[in-house]
Order: structure tokens, then sequence, then C-alpha cells
């Protein structure tokens, strides 16, 4: 019994790291470089190329974030560091909130730069109010790094975890119910940014105390994908054909399909723990973070670079060239990473978090 239990911690501490690596890879479709500013991107809306790039941002991107907060919350329920408030938080600022403002600046510095002086489309500081916003995050979110707000919300909710894990899980379950309410509502800012996030970090709570990773991994495949399958073509039919005066009903069957998308991403992460993936996933992981920090300064300045070879959105080749954009950004931040770590260790250790300290480099 004793090895049984030891065996399948084994296989869940591997299953998150695998989900955070399948997870953070699709976050990349979300910010897919496509060569189309805003309205062209509408009057390409319900073309082919744009249906695709719409699946692979929310089967593979939105759709699979949710899980990222569903383990911070249940990793965090479990920690013994919660017990001092001090210390809880400046580990977060050390691992969240400061890569984060650290990244910020490096947008600013790197795609404004290449802005200023190559003419590259992108944004640049237009006051000081800009520059504190996309640094910190204060009440919009930034114009360059738009995937930081998700660790802003998340150190957010790392400050109130030491209170939430003493909440009996009634009081939980209404935490939960009330950023349900308000990511539904449009309500948050410019407390959080996106409340979905901590909907699901509670939600990662209270799957630790019910077991539900363990219920979870152990649904058979109909089950776990079914749900997220029906409930995304519903959703693919409504932004096809966009119904007025329908905005909380369509809030209601998003939050819906991450829920969903939560437990079939976390279903086959486990599946993916017990195959011959797991080796190169799992050496993958340690970067996984900087990847998510990283990987819209590596679009905003190498998908242009790309783009001149592929064509943009519409064009022949572009679909190949989406499909493909999560495997370049693995690989430039996998030779990035393995540079930083051997030649400036503390600077990859600054930049990660804390996550590349003892990374295995590249080889």
């Amino acid at each position: 019994m004793t090895q049984l239990m030891t065996a399948d911690a084994g296989r869940r501490s591997d299953a998150i790291a695998i989900a955070r690596v399948i997870c953070i890879l699709g976050v990349v479709y979300v910010h897919a470089w496509t060569g189309l500013n805003g309205h062209d991107l509408e009057i390409a809306r319900g073309t082919p190329q744009e249906n695709l790039r719409w699946l692979l941002m929310e089967i593979f991107g939105r759709s699979a974030v949710p899980l990222l907060g569903v383990i911070s919350g249940w990793l965090v329920g479990g920690s013994s560091r919660t017990q001092n408030w001090f210390r809880h938080v400046l580990q977060k600022s050390r691992t969240i909130l400061l890569p984060m403002i650290l990244w910020n600046g490096l947008g600013i510095l790197l795609v404004s730069g290449a802005a200023w002086s190559l003419g590259l489309s992108a944004p640049v500081p237009v006051s000081f109010d800009w520059l504190f916003q996309e640094l910190f995050i204060v009440s919009r979110n930034p114009d360059i790094n738009v995937q930081m707000p998700f660790l802003r919300d998340l150190f957010l909710c790392m400050v109130l975890a030491p209170l939430l894990i003493r909440l009996p899980s009634r009081l939980l379950m209404g935490v939960a119910m009330l950023a349900a309410v308000a990511q539904i509502a449009g309500w948050g800012p410019p407390i959080l940014m996106r409340p979905a996030i901590l909907f699901f970090f509670v939600i990662g709570m209270i799957a630790r105390r019910a077991g539900l990773a363990e219920r979870v991994a152990a649904l058979g495949w109909i089950a776990a994908a079914t749900p997220f399958l029906l409930l995304m073509t519903v959703q693919l039919h409504f932004s096809l054909k966009p119904v007025q005066g329908a905005a909380i009903g369509v809030a209601m069957l998003d939050l819906a399909v991450r829920v969903a998308a939560a437990t079939c991403f976390w279903r086959l992460s486990w599946a993916l723990a017990a195959s011959p993936l797991r080796g190169i996933l799992l050496r993958v992981e340690p970067f996984a973070f900087l990847i998510f920090c990283s990987h819209l300064i590596l679009i905003w300045l190498g998908g242009p670079v790309l783009g001149a070879l592929f064509g943009k959105l519409g064009s022949p080749f572009y679909p190949a060239y989406l499909l493909i954009q999560p495997l370049l950004v693995l690989v430039a931040v996998l030779l990035l990473g393995s540079l930083l770590s051997r030649a400036w260790p503390g600077l990859a250790k600054l930049l990660s978090g804390g996550r590349l300290q003892g990374a295995p480099a590249l080889s």
C-alpha cells in the first residue's frame, strides 16, 4: 500500500510538471503572430485560417490556462510555508512578482526599442503613466506582455492564500462563486484583472481537500473529454455567429468551457506522465516559466522576421507557421535558458523566479 501511494504521488508530481509544459506552450497560440492589426483580424473572422487560429487559441491556449491556476491553488493548499504570512509573501514576491516586473521592463526595452530603432510596429512609451502601468500592471492590462496579468493576479491570490486555506470548505466555495460571478459580470479591475484566476485558484484548494486530482485522473477518456468538446463546439458556434444581448450567457459558457478544459487537460497530463514522452516533457519543465514570461517578446521581435518568409494570416504557408510557433518559441527559450544558466546563473535564477536553479542545460 505504501509503495502504491508513493508511486501515485510521484506520478501526480510528474503530471503537474507536464501540465505546466503543455498549458504554457498552448498559451503561445493565444498570442501567435498574424501580421494583421485588430481591424484586419475582424475582417478575416470566419475564414478557414482564422477559424484554425481560433481553435488553437481556445483548445490549447485560453482553455489550458485555468489548469495552471488550479495547480497553483492545489499546491499552496498543502504548503506549510503559508503558516508564516510574511515569509510566504516574500517568497512569492521573488518567484512571481519580481520576474513579472523584470520581464515587463525587458519588454519595454527590447520591443519598444525595436520600434524606435528598427521601425517595428509595436507600442512605445507615451507617458510616465504608460511606463508605470506597463511595468506594474496596476489598473489596466499591459500593451506588450499581455500575458502578465495572470502572474499579477496569481500573486494577489498567493497573498490571500494564508487566509483562504484557513476557511472551511463551505466558505471557500463561496469565495469561488463570488469570483465566478465577478468574471461573468465583467467586474474585477483594478483589483483583479481576471477574476477567473481567483476562481480556479480556489477550486484548486477545494480539489486538494476533496481528492479531486485522483478522481479526475481515474476518469475514462470519454468522460474527461466529452464535456470539453461539446462545450467548445457550442462556443465556436457563438463565436462565428454572435448573438446580440447574450454577453452574460456567453461569459457563463466561457467559464464552463474553462472548467471542462481543466478537467480534460489534467486527465491528459496524467496520461502523459506514464507515456514515453514523460522524460522529454520533464526536461522541458524547468524552462516553462521562462517560456511563459518571454514568449511575447520573442513573438514581437521574431514574428515579423519569419512572417516575411511564411506570410501573414491569409497567405498559403501561414497555417504551417501558425502550427509550429510554440515549437519555435520552445527551441528559442531552451537555447536562451541554457545559455543563461551556464554564463549568468544568477540572472537565470532571477528571471525564472528560481526555477532554472539546477536546471539541466542542453548539450
